[in-house]
């Protein structure tokens, strides 16, 4: 008899386009929510977005955050319960939406994503990244309710956050190839659907580079769709898999050894180089990426990360060591492994 079951939680409403933030009173409404809304933001985010904001929702509440701290959801959960909010706003980019995902899950309540920039698939998935000290802590929490992101905003976002965005989005091509490779070496559970989505969103942004320009609204659209698709795909696969392999594993490895260096997109999409090697060779798809990534103008070699190549290299070592999950890194790579495909790949 099958009895197997699971539960998808998806946003309820997406809204991407041009000057769609004004629009955002009307996507909490189709919600039906209760209570009072709380929003959550940084200084620059609210400076650019507060007011449009808090016009729609009158007499808001907000919470304005330097950093994504364990500190900061605790101060979003104590305002929250202060006011008894019936729900969160995060306006913003990394920071208000992983704090604002964590504390709604603490205050048992939901949130609307309003991304200010494309700058990971977070603005829609089920897992928040939390900064602490040298480490960073990926932790399961609801996806938003609603997502509303305007373009005309994105577009107007530092572009390095953009490509940063980008290369979170390719590298899901390797993630999804250690996913399977578990999946035949270690029986983990594998879901051809949520596979599917994320690779074709790093297909589509590979086979469309040369059409990610800064400025260029049409990019944050693409951009933006794809951020949605992979988060959608962590959602149905009610894991992280889909979009983080080895190259997140060497992304948070470098946040330990190099903290602050380079953006987290930046790094995975170096880190996707390197590892597509290990599961291709020489002839693999490795070019493609890098490619795509320089073509956008995205890092692709270590100088441009700004982290020297011995960091480079002891973070692709001891990557297998962050968190239980097995890759195509296995119990570890040599350092001469290391070496020779960072040297080939054009990393170091």
């Amino acid at each position: 008899m099958f009895d197997k079951s699971t539960w998808i939680k998806l946003p309820r409403n997406v809204l991407v386009g041009h000057g769609v933030l004004d629009q955002l009173a009307d996507a909490v409404a189709e919600l039906y929510l209760s209570g009072e809304p709380l929003l959550v933001t940084s200084p620059s985010p609210d400076r650019i977005a507060g007011d449009r904001v808090r016009a729609q929702f009158g007499d808001i509440s907000s919470v304005s955050l330097d950093r994504a701290s364990f500190e900061a959801v605790e101060r979003v959960v104590e305002i929250g319960r202060e006011m008894d909010a019936g729900y969160l706003i995060a306006l913003g980019g990394g920071k208000p939406i992983d704090v604002a995902k964590m504390a709604a899950d603490r205050l048992e309540c939901g949130f609307v994503s309003v991304p200010t920039a494309a700058s990971h698939d977070g603005i829609v998935s089920g897992r928040s990244s939390i900064p602490e000290g040298d480490t960073r802590h990926s932790v399961a929490a609801d996806p938003p309710l609603a997502v509303v992101a305007d373009t005309e905003l994105l577009a107007e976002a530092p572009w390095e956050l953009t490509t940063a965005g980008c290369a979170d989005i390719i590298s899901n091509y390797t993630a999804v190839k250690d996913w399977q490779l578990a999946h035949r070496l270690q029986n983990v559970e594998y879901s051809e659907y949520a596979g599917a989505l994320a690779q074709m969103t790093a297909e589509l942004l590979v086979e469309r580079a040369d059409s990610i320009k800064p400025g260029l609204e049409e990019s944050a659209w693409i951009v933006t769709k794809a951020l949605v698709s992979s988060g959608v795909a962590m959602s149905i696969a009610d894991s992280s898999r889909p979009a983080s392999g080895a190259e997140h594993l060497f992304s948070h490895q470098l946040d330990r050894l190099a903290p602050g260096r380079a953006l987290h997109g930046h790094q995975v999409g170096v880190g996707a180089i390197m590892t597509e090697y290990f599961h291709s060779g020489e002839k693999g798809d490795w070019r493609n990426i890098r490619d795509a990534l320089s073509t956008m103008g995205a890092p692709t070699t270590a100088n441009e990360l700004g982290i020297d190549d011995e960091t480079i290299i002891e973070a692709m070592t001891t990557a297998h060591t962050i968190r239980d999950r097995y890759t195509i890194l296995g119990n570890g790579v040599s350092k001469e492994a290391a070496i020779e495909a960072a040297t080939i790949t054009g990393v170091i």
